[in-house]
């Protein structure tokens, strides 16, 4: 009986040091050659050299004043878009906080209430004011969720001013509260557009089911002809 190699015993189950050695470079290689970016979810992908390193923010798909959208394959759904954010607000917010939560009853629940700001800013003021006050927490969402450039940010970066005020976290994050406040007050039917626009790049609707159905057809009935006798 042979000795065991360097005081172990041999195991067909463990891996032998030239195996290890060339599965851990293939694994590095994978890692090499993983994309930088962002998945298809809209998640960014770190590239792991340093442990807690910020991502960059990811762009908005389509610009707050662009309401017909790009001309692609969502051509069709950003004009519907745009029909429902120009002529039925509450329809579009409620669509779009659906497909962020998910939940039964969520649509309901953020419409109804809209619409009952809706008319009421409407009926007072005559103009929408009060319903942004209820709608502004669903782009603070879709910013978090998919980790988008804020318009704090935005504007930073462009003019290359107040860098120190979006440094720290929660200052930043409190700004840009401010701004999804601002951007839903005074360009609420454009912002319900480009966030509506934006989740349904990103995200399928709850309520379209992937899985296929199966569907069970009866035989038909058979009749017997007159020439046939049966035995």
């Amino acid at each position: 009986m042979a000795a065991p190699v360097g005081g172990e015993e041999a195991s067909p189950l463990l891996p032998t040091k030239g195996a290890a050695e060339e599965k851990k470079g293939a694994a590095e290689k994978r890692q090499d050659a993983a994309p930088r970016g962002w998945t298809a979810d809209g998640l960014p992908l770190g590239n792991g050299s340093v442990v807690g390193e910020p991502v960059a923010r990811s762009q908005w798909n389509s610009s707050i004043c662009q309401c017909l959208g790009r001309n692609d394959e969502f051509c069709s759904s950003d004009l519907e878009v745009c029909l429902l954010g120009s002529f039925a607000p509450c329809m579009l917010y409620g669509s779009n906080v659906e497909r962020i939560g998910g939940g039964p009853g969520t649509f309901a629940n953020h419409c109804l209430p809209y619409t009952g700001l809706y008319l009421l800013g409407n009926s007072l003021f005559g103009w929408n004011c009060l319903a942004p006050w209820f709608s502004y927490p669903s782009r603070t969402a879709i910013r978090r969720n998919f980790n988008l450039e804020g318009g704090c940010e935005a504007f930073t970066r462009s003019c290359g001013c107040c860098k120190g005020m979006i440094e720290d976290e929660e200052q930043r994050e409190n700004c840009e509260s401010a701004c999804d406040f601002a951007t839903h007050f005074f360009c609420h039917a454009c912002s319900l557009c480009q966030e509506g626009r934006e989740l349904r790049r990103r995200l399928p609707h709850p309520g379209f089911s992937t899985r296929s159905v199966l569907v069970m057809i009866p035989p038909t009935e058979q009749t017997m002809g007159r020439g046939m006798q049966i035995n």
